[in-house]
């Protein structure tokens, strides 16, 4: 697989259909005269900015440009792409910012520094109102690391890629061959800071239009729905046989499978993912079994807290997919917990999108509770026949309620299972759960996708009044 750099160039003419790309301020130059740099050929500043088509979609794009001056950002350099922020907030159109940069333009000192600081302006002025979109082709570092940051999601090329606030080697125990802080796979697994990681830049191009296409342009916009050509009632029999997978149910239940799963790398035990329901996208978040524990960890529920963020910010319907009998018993997860279940809870109550949960598995105390129960505001929740859902295990529960009776008693196995199939009949069944009002309906596994699509259809004109607030405190 090739690895070599496209030009800055290059790089545009391969994310937009052809001939559709437009540049705004190619005759822009540096001010700044000191350090002989008006004696430089300095083209376009090392950026190009503009503006071009991905499919029916309008999209802005800023390209820097590492063959001049090793694309570091000065005065004028910030002032283009601040300027491509006005256009897309004025015209409700995403933005698209290709990374490849030395980092601030020495030469230029103070102007270049107050000028890198109109971008994290315009980007947070943009967050919410239109997609953000960052794609690390070379050096990202400083400054830069906090572009990526501000944005929705961040693409990064493995080889060539580098993500990172301080220098790797500035750092004391980042040394030799575990000098990695700033590569691909040590952002992506273990920092959670990138969503993408691609092996060249062409797969990342590629991936790029593909997000772009499942987005809407702005926070007002409804085209973010594709002709939904899959049978909108297709029966999924493998649903009703194999062991539960997130990955499998939302795959399956998609329209022609399509999937597009965020930050894939981290946290294992939560999937976030856009898949499409009739046509629409629908942000997705389903627990996930690790190493054979149905657990929520603190860097799940903050991988899924950014994830609701962006979709009741643009208007995109959340699916969760619920199978989970607690929360991480470890000391590291004590430090953060309690404090991302409320980030959570806060968020996920908060949106005003539709909302859909499907408990596929097991639902049990307060994890249940916070993964999109009918208590916290879901608008609909269904389950799967052998559904389990209540406080705890019933065979655990059993154990604790009646230890003294299973101790007196000569077979104490027996005791157990009966109750346990009593106490499950009674408190712990998705037949029991729905008779009190906490499901709306028991569906079977292989007609999740029509019954998923129903409800949204069923929830398309929903409204909510908000309560007067500037914002949660949480």
């Amino acid at each position: 697989m090739s690895h070599s750099k496209m030009s800055a160039r290059e790089r545009i003419e391969n994310l937009f259909d052809d001939s559709t790309f437009v540049e705004i301020g190619s005759l822009v130059s540096a001010r700044n005269t000191d350090y002989n740099l008006g004696a430089k050929k300095l083209p376009g500043d090392g950026v190009i900015t503009g503006y071009g088509v991905i499919g029916d979609r309008m999209v802005y794009v800023y390209s820097q440009d590492g063959a001049v001056l090793g694309g570091s950002v000065g005065e004028m350099h910030a002032k283009k792409i601040a300027a491509v922020y006005d256009l897309a907030i004025k015209t409700g159109a995403p933005v698209i910012g290709m990374i490849d940069s030395s980092g601030l333009r020495l030469q230029e000192a103070n102007d270049a520094l107050q000028a890198f600081g109109t971008i994290f302006a315009k980007q947070a002025q943009a967050s919410g109102r239109v997609p953000q979109i960052c794609a690390v082709f070379g050096q990202c570092g400083g400054g830069s690391a906090v572009i990526s940051a501000l944005s929705d999601f961040t693409f990064m090329e493995r080889e060539n890629g580098a993500l990172f606030v301080n220098s790797p080697n500035t750092l004391e125990d980042n040394k030799g061959a575990e000098l990695d802080s700033g590569k691909a796979d040590y952002q992506a697994r273990r920092a959670g800071n990138v969503d993408f990681v691609c092996e060249d830049e062409s797969e990342m191009l590629l991936k790029v239009r593909s997000l772009i296409s499942m987005l809407p342009s702005d926070y007002e916009a409804d085209d973010a729905f594709d002709e939904a050509k899959d049978d909108l009632n297709r029966i999924i029999p493998e649903l009703n046989e194999s062991e539960y997978d997130a990955r499998f149910l939302l795959t399956s239940v998609s329209d022609h499978a399509s999937y597009i799963e965020i930050k894939e790398m981290y946290a294992s035990d939560m999937v976030t993912a856009f898949i499409r329901l009739n046509g629409e996208t629908v942000g997705a978040i389903a627990n996930q079994p690790v190493d054979g524990e149905k657990l929520l960890t603190s860097k799940g529920l903050q991988k899924a807290v950014k994830f609701i963020k962006f979709c009741d910010s643009f208007n995109i319907p959340i699916l969760t997919v619920t199978n989970v009998t607690g929360l991480k018993p470890a000391l590291h997860e004590e430090r953060r917990l309690a404090g991302l279940l409320a980030q959570f809870t806060a968020v996920l109550s908060g949106s005003t999108v539709p909302r859909v949960n499907l408990v596929a598995g097991e639902a049990y105390g307060t994890a249940a509770i916070v993964m999109n129960s009918k208590v916290i505001g879901s608008d609909f929740v269904l389950a799967w026949p052998d559904a389990s859902v209540g406080m705890m295990d019933a065979e655990q529960a059993v154990r604790i309620m009646y230890a003294s009776e299973i101790a007196a008693d000569e077979d104490q196995m027996g005791l157990i299972r009966e109750k346990t199939d009593e106490y499950r009949e009674l408190q712990s069944s998705a037949l029991a759960a729905a008779r009190r009002g906490y499901i709306d309906d028991i569906i079977e596994p292989d007609a999740t996708r029509k019954r998923l699509i129903a409800a949204y259809e069923m929830l398309f004109g929903k409204k909510v009044i908000s309560i007067k607030k500037k914002h949660s405190a949480v």
